[in-house]
C-alpha cells in the first residue's frame, strides 16, 4: 500500500533535496517505505551502518566495510553512483569536523551527480552548518483508516495462526480499542493489536486497559505534561449543577461508541472564579467521570533559555496529548502561563508565540482532547482566549450557597470517616456564609487536630470553633473578589445555582 507517508517523502526527494533529516525511531518501516520509492523510480539504494558499513539495500551486498563513517562518506563523495544513501545512528559521528566537511561537499556537488543523504534517527540534533542544507521530515502518525487496516491485517496474522479458531470481541470494545490506539506510530499499533489478540483470541476491557498503561509510561519522559491521577467523581463535588449538567449532555459524543455526525466534538471550557472554590477539583473530577485518562500541563516547564525551545516544547506537548486521546488536558492557572505584554518586551514575546500555538490547535484540532483551562484572575488573561468559540463555554465558580456547603459539610465529613448525621449541617453552612469550599475543608481538618489534642470525638463545637475564628478570603481580600464576582455577572454561566439574595452584597459599579 501507498501510504501518506511515502507520497510525502517521495516529493521531498524529488525537490532535490541533498540531505534529509527524518526523525523517527521506525528504522525498519522507514527503510523499507524508502525501498517502495526507490523502486518505483528505479533509484540505488545504499544504507550504512556502524556494524555493517554501507551496503547495498536489502541485498546487504557490501560496498565499504569498514565501521568508520570517513571511509563510507569519502565512497559516496568519489562514486559516480546517484541514488539514495541511508546513514544510521550519525549523530556521534558528525560531531567530528571531517565527516561534516565531506558531507557539505557532498551536498554541494548534487548538481553534478544527484546523491541524497538520508540521516535516519530519531530526534537528531544536527549542527547548524548542516541544517541549511538539510529539509526534515517527520512521518505523520497513522490515521483512523489505517489503524483499521492494521488492525485487520494483524486479525488475519493471529486467524492463520491460529486455524479454526475465532477472535471474540464486540463492536463496542472494538471501537474504544482503535480509538484508543490513536497518536500511536505503525509498529506500536502492530504490536499493541496484536498483544491484544494473541494472548487468549479476546479482545476485553483490560486490553483496553493495556494500552492505555502503555501510554501513561511513554508520557511525559521530558517532564512537559503529567499524568495526573483524578481521584474525585463529579457526583463527590458539592455543587457545579449547571457545569455537571452541562457535561452531562456531551459525554456520549466525547467518549461514546456511536457519536453523532452532526453534533461537534466537545473541545473544552474556561473555569473562572473564586480561588479555593473547586475549579481544579472539577477539572479532576471531568475526567473520572468520563472515565479518560487526565493530563496537567504546568507552564513553567515550557519556558526555556534557548531560542525556539519553548515553542518547541508546546508542540510536543500537544502532540502527547494527541497521542492520549481521548483524554482531559488540564492547565492549571492559565493567566500564569500566558503573558498580556502586548509587546512581549518582558519575554521576547515568547508568551505571544506559545498563544498563537495555542489558539491554532484549539482551532483545527481533530483528536479527542478535551481541554479544561482553570483561571483566577480573568484580568490577566490575554482578551483572545475569551473570544467566543475559543472554547465551548465559559463557566464561573462563586463561593458556594448554603445548600452547596452543606454538601461540602457532608463530603469533607464522609472522607474523614465521620457520620455527618451526627452534625448540625444548616448550623455549619450558615456560619460558613462566604467560606470558599477549601476554607471548609480546612476547618474541618483543624476542628479534628483540636479534638484529638482534646482526646475526644470531633464534635459540632468543634467545626464551630474554627468557623468562627477563620477570616475567608472574601473578607481578607474582599475588593479583588467582588470586584471577580461583578466582572462574571452576565459574562459567564454560573457552574451552581445562585442564593435568592446574594450573601454578600456586590455593588453595581
Amino acid at each position: 500500500m501507498i501510504s501518506g507517508n511515502t507520497n510525502d517523502l517521495k516529493s521531498l526527494i524529488q525537490s532535490r533535496i541533498p540531505i534529509i533529516n527524518i526523525d523517527s525511531f521506525e528504522e525498519q518501516r522507514l527503510l523499507k517505505l524508502i525501498k517502495v520509492i526507490v523502486d518505483t523510480e528505479h533509484w540505488n539504494y545504499y544504507v550504512w551502518s556502524v556494524t555493517n558499513g554501507l551496503c547495498e539495500y536489502p541485498s546487504a551486498t557490501e560496498f565499504v566495510k569498514s565501521h568508520l563513517i570517513e571511509e563510507a562518506l569519502n565512497y559516496i563523495k568519489t562514486t559516480d553512483k546517484p541514488g539514495i544513501y541511508v546513514l544510521l545512528d550519525i549523530e556521534q559521528h558528525i560531531k567530528n569536523p571531517i565527516p561534516l566537511r565531506v558531507l557539505k561537499e557532498i551536498a554541494e556537488n548534487y548538481d553534478r551527480i544527484p546523491k541524497t543523504i538520508i540521516f535516519l534517527e530519531g530526534k537528531l540534533a544536527l549542527p547548524d552548518d548542516l541544517n541549511y542544507l538539510c529539509a526534515k521530515f517527520t512521518p505523520r502518525l497513522p490515521n483512523k483508516e489505517r489503524i483499521h487496516e492494521i488492525y485487520l491485517e494483524q486479525a488475519y496474522r493471529w486467524l492463520n495462526q491460529h486455524k479454526g479458531r475465532v477472535i471474540y470481541r464486540s463492536e463496542d470494545i472494538e471501537s474504544v480499542l482503535l480509538q484508543n490506539l490513536s497518536g500511536f506510530n505503525e509498529d506500536d499499533v502492530e504490536r499493541l493489536i496484536y498483544n491484544a489478540i494473541s494472548d487468549d483470541g479476546r479482545i476485553n476491557n483490560e486490553d483496553i486497559q493495556d494500552i492505555v498503561e502503555f501510554k501513561k509510561q511513554s508520557l511525559g519522559k521530558d517532564g512537559l505534561v503529567e499524568f495526573y491521577p483524578s481521584s474525585a467523581d463529579l457526583n463527590e463535588v458539592g455543587g457545579l449543577e449547571h457545569l455537571k449538567s452541562w457535561l452531562e449532555l456531551r459525554r456520549q459524543q466525547f467518549v461514546g461508541t456511536h457519536q453523532s455526525v452532526k453534533l461537534d466534538v466537545p473541545k473544552g471550557i474556561l473555569l473562572l472564579g473564586v480561588q479555593g472554590c473547586g475549579k481544579s477539583v472539577a477539572a479532576k473530577a471531568v475526567a473520572k467521570s468520563w472515565n479518560v485518562p487526565l493530563l496537567r500541563l504546568d507552564f513553567g516547564t515550557l519556558y526555556s533559555k534557548w531560542l525556539g525551545e519553548s515553542e518547541r516544547n508546546i508542540r510536543l506537548v500537544i502532540k502527547q496529548a494527541e497521542a492520549m486521546a481521548p483524554c482531559v488536558l488540564w492547565i492549571d492557572e492559565l493567566e500564569k502561563g500566558l503573558s498580556t505584554d502586548s509587546g512581549g518586551s518582558t519575554d521576547g514575546g515568547v508568551s505571544k508565540r506559545l498563544l498563537s500555538t495555542i489558539l491554532v490547535w484549539m482551532a483545527e484540532r481533530t483528536e479527542r482532547v478535551f481541554l479544561i483551562a482553570t483561571a483566577n484572575d480573568v484580568s490577566a488573561l490575554p482578551p483572545e482566549l475569551l473570544r467566543k468559540g475559543r472554547f465551548d463555554e465559559i463557566f464561573f465558580i462563586d463561593l458556594p450557597n448554603f445548600s452547596t456547603r452543606k454538601d461540602i459539610f457532608k463530603i469533607h465529613l464522609k472522607k474523614r470517616e465521620q457520620e455527618s448525621r451526627a452534625f448540625n449541617l444548616a448550623e455549619l453552612a450558615t456560619l460558613s456564609a462566604n467560606f470558599s469550599g477549601s476554607e471548609i475543608e480546612q476547618a474541618i481538618v483543624s476542628a479534628m487536630y483540636r479534638a484529638s489534642n482534646q482526646s475526644i470525638h470531633l464534635n459540632n463545637s468543634h467545626i464551630v470553633f474554627e468557623l468562627q475564628h477563620t477570616r475567608p478570603l472574601s473578607v481578607i481580600m474582599a475588593e479583588k473578589i467582588t470586584s471577580q464576582r461583578q466582572w462574571a455577572v452576565g459574562r459567564t454561566v454560573y457552574a451552581s445555582d445562585v442564593d435568592s439574595h446574594s450573601e454578600t452584597e456586590l455593588a453595581m459599579s
